[in-house]
This record gives structure tokens, C-alpha cells and sequence, in this order.
């Protein structure tokens, strides 16, 4: 099937062989052994294809693309368009306390892979730890997440990211801090840039330039949180008090940008 999509996909982006062979760093003789189902490409062959044509490995792997008719390429291609959007309803398992007010649940570390494949799992869900923040608005969905690492300072390691649950991806802002739920890198907390016109998905920086940047596509994207407030047992070196880390999360897309600018200059 890999040879036939590969051929399907070439044509319907309206590119030579040759064209492609070049996209994707290999030679025309190569590539046309593909297509013919002569050879078939490895890993990084696939994961070049897939760039080059905007989808999934799995798509390249599982979908047949040869059999498309018109409407099955314009309803593919505008997937990620109602992906973003939340226009088939993303489905939301919570939990409710004794008088029925939603709460916080509460991911800690050690739950955090068990999250990744039981976010829509209720018994999963229900035995997750709870707390309730009166201050927030009763209106909107709030989880919370305990990161690990230091990609995000000044947030220190161990604390407790409240997010509050975003349907429309595309109402969402460049330089907003948030926790993104990805199929591929689990739970991560970072700030994001919306390319989903330019690239059909997000920019994902962290605040610590020692991690690079790196891209993630709408259609790896599970859940997504914008950053509220956090909680944490500790301060950072120098006596940060918590308002200053608030406030350095709200000061993170300043940074972000100078990092970028650095990175174009390279």
C-alpha cells in the first residue's frame, strides 16, 4: 500500500518523481522503487514522506489513499480544520463531589503516563486525587499537573500547573503557556505558538533555552490546558515569592521570542 499512497499523495500534490526524490533527499531511481513497490522506505524514509506531505505515518502506512475520490481529499485535507475547532465535541470524562460541583482532579507524577491512555477512562478518572479552588470561575473545566524537570523556570520542578480545558485550539494565542497532552511526548508544559495555518499545528517552546523548540500537528494532540495559576512547596533561588512566579509564566513569551530571534540567526 506504502507505494501506491506515496504515488497517490505525489499526484495529488501535482509533483514530478524527481521533485519528490529531491524533497525528501534521495535520488529519482530510489524513490521510483518505492513507488513501484520494488523497495520500501525505513523509518526516516517515512518520516520524510510524511513531512513532505503533511501527514501521519500511520496515515502512510494505513489509509488508502489511491482509492480517494475528490470529496474523500477534501474531507482529509480539512480534518485538522475541525480537529482544531473542537467541531465534533471533544468528549471530556470529570468527576463531580457530593453536591455536584465539578473539582479539580489532580495528575501527579506518577499518574501522569496512566494519563496519557486513560484521560477518557471515568474509573481512571475518579480515582485521580481531587482539590477545588473557590477563586476560579464555576463556568469552565480546571485539571491540574504536576510537571517534572526544569524546561519551564522559574516553575520549579513538582509543581502543580491548574489549566483551564480549551475546546477551539484556533482561539488559542501565540505566547500562551500551556499543558498539552500529545499522543507521541505524554503530558508536557510549554508555550505555545499557533501555526496551524502555516503548519497545521503548534510551536512548542520551553522558557529554559537549553530545550530546543519543536513542532507538534493537530492531529497528535489529545487535550489541551491554558495555564491559570500554579501551586508549589518550594521557591526558586533567590526568595521568588508566588506572585513573582505568576507573574514570570505571564513574562515567559517575552523571553521566548529573544530565544527565537537567536535561533533564526544562527
Amino acid at each position: 500500500m506504502i507505494g501506491q499512497n506515496l504515488k497517490a499523495l505525489r499526484k495529488r500534490k501535482g509533483k514530478s518523481q524527481e521533485d519528490v526524490a529531491i524533497a525528501v533527499g534521495t535520488n529519482r531511481s530510489t524513490y521510483s522503487g518505492y513507488e513501484n513497490g520494488v523497495a520500501s522506505p525505513g523509518i526516516e524514509g517515512l518520516l520524510a514522506f510524511s513531512g513532505f506531505y503533511d501527514v501521519t505515518v500511520d496515515s502512510l502506512l494505513k489509509t488508502d489513499f489511491s482509492s480517494f475520490s475528490e470529496a474523500d481529499w477534501l474531507h482529509f485535507e480539512g480534518s485538522w480544520k475541525k480537529e482544531a475547532k473542537g467541531s465534533s465535541l471533544r468528549v471530556l470524562t470529570a468527576v463531580v463531589d457530593t453536591q455536584n460541583s465539578e473539582v479539580i482532579e489532580m495528575i501527579h507524577q506518577k499518574a501522569r503516563a496512566g494519563y496519557t491512555t486513560g484521560y477518557s477512562d471515568i474509573s481512571f478518572i475518579k480515582d485521580l486525587p481531587i482539590m477545588q479552588l473557590p477563586f476560579l470561575s464555576k463556568d469552565k473545566k480546571y485539571r491540574a499537573f504536576q510537571i517534572e524537570g526544569d524546561s519551564m523556570l522559574p516553575v520549579p520542578s513538582g509543581s502543580y500547573i491548574i489549566g483551564e480545558f480549551v475546546q477551539d485550539w484556533t482561539m488559542l494565542k501565540s505566547g500562551t503557556a500551556c499543558i498539552v497532552l500529545t499522543k507521541n511526548d505524554g503530558i508536557v508544559f510549554k508555550v505555545i505558538y499557533n501555526e496551524l495555518q502555516e503548519n497545521k499545528g503548534f510551536l512548542l517552546v520551553s522558557s529554559n533555552p537549553v530545550f530546543e523548540p519543536f513542532q507538534v500537528k493537530v492531529d497528535d494532540i489529545i487535550e489541551i490546558w491554558k495555564f491559570v495559576t500554579l501551586i508549589s512547596s518550594e521557591l526558586p533561588e533567590g526568595g521568588m515569592n508566588s506572585e513573582d512566579l505568576v507573574e514570570g509564566i505571564k513574562n515567559i513569551q517575552k523571553d521566548v521570542r529573544v530565544i527565537l530571534n537567536k535561533l533564526s540567526k544562527a
